[in-house]
């Protein structure tokens, strides 16, 4: 009777993680997510802002049922969502083994490390993005297409912006940002009004698994805003080492007065390992101007041609990003084959 009861009313037993492809299995401790008890026992999980919005810790899941501590919609796309992608830092399990896979290049990327740096120069590129150069107090070395977290010394939230200069051997000091101005944003306002010039900053990188894979397929690179930086520090280092690949480039923006960096892509282009193909789109160009380029959401302009056996990579805001996921899966590229870095700010969260 007493070990009835004990089985019956007894302590549950402990939860189970098996992560792929690593296949490690480890216990989830009472109220942890599953990232937490991946971190506590010590495995490289990819993650960076813990409270869903990065999507840096996207997993798939592949055994049992998770709860979510914050919808996972708010992040991923619906497509994402059927494909059965959850965020490991919002879900709990509800089953004795909870089974999933992780992008296994991420154990190959640097951990992060903190930093001190300061802004010695700004430059506009468009009225709302600055070119942004900060000085560190060491060598900083990042995978083209990652990003820094950056606050002002000694308080405030961090923010997220992505390395628009390819990486070098021995690390960089001299790093460049594109910063959008973000209205009523505490970081940006002091940026573009000049307050932060001379005033030190903390930073902490490299951040997020965003980054070229292994490859001979056609990179279909699509941005928007600012999401052109990490693209561009992606491109960079490609033609740097003459990576063969093909290669479409699509940027979308609102009217002519917004493109920038034509030239550093007129430069990559022109020595670039295999065919490149360059699409800038405009949303908001009046109809009576002199563009005669490609008009309406940049999304619209992906096409069946580039994307047959190709890879996606994406950067910029959350429903461009989604439109784009969904319209790639249409012409055949799989999501397991789209890499993505959504540029959030205050408002989206």
């Amino acid at each position: 009777m007493r070990d009835f009861l004990k089985s019956a009313f007894g302590r549950s037993k402990p939860k189970q993680l098996r992560i792929l492809p690593q296949d490690v299995t480890i216990e989830i401790g009472q109220g942890q997510t599953l990232l937490e008890a991946a971190l506590a026992n010590g495995i490289a999980y990819p993650h960076d802002c813990t409270v869903g919005t990065c999507a840096s810790c996207k997993t798939r899941l592949k055994q049992g049922r998770v709860r979510e501590a914050t919808p996972f919609g708010y992040t991923l796309s619906k497509d994402e969502l059927d494909a059965g992608y959850i965020l490991a830092c919002q879900a709990f399990p509800k089953d004795e083994l909870t089974v999933v896979e992780i992008d296994s290049s991420a154990g190959d990327l640097m951990p992060a490390e903190k930093y001190t740096a300061n802004i010695i120069a700004t430059e506009p590129l468009t009225h709302d993005i600055l070119r942004v150069t900060v000085q560190t107090d060491r060598a900083v070395s990042y995978a083209a297409g990652q990003y820094a977290n950056l606050r002002k010394a000694g308080g405030g939230r961090a923010r997220s912006y992505s390395f628009a200069n390819a990486p070098q051997r021995k690390g960089r000091t001299l790093l460049e940002f594109y910063i959008r101005k973000v209205p009523g944003g505490e970081f940006t306002e002091s940026l573009f009004g000049g307050e932060l010039k001379g005033v030190s900053l903390e930073m902490e990188a490299p951040l997020g698994t965003f980054h070229l894979r292994a490859g001979d397929s056609h990179m279909v690179c699509i941005a928007g805003g600012s999401g052109l930086a990490p693209l561009v520090s992606i491109l960079e280092h490609a033609r740097g080492n003459r990576i063969k690949r093909d290669c479409t480039l699509l940027f979308g923006a609102r009217t002519q007065a917004d493109l920038y960096q034509l030239d550093a892509i007129g430069s990559i282009a022109s020595n670039w390992q295999g065919d490149f193909r360059f699409i800038p789109v405009l949303s908001d160009e009046p109809l009576d101007s002199d563009w005669k380029g490609a008009r309406g959401l940049v999304t619209d302009h992906i096409a069946p041609g580039f994307c047959e056996g190709g890879e996606g990579y994406l950067c910029g805001p959350p429903l461009m990003i989604d439109a784009a996921i969904a319209s790639l899966a249409k012409h055949g590229i799989p999501l397991e084959k789209v890499f993505y870095d959504k540029f959030t700010d205050s408002r989206d969260r």
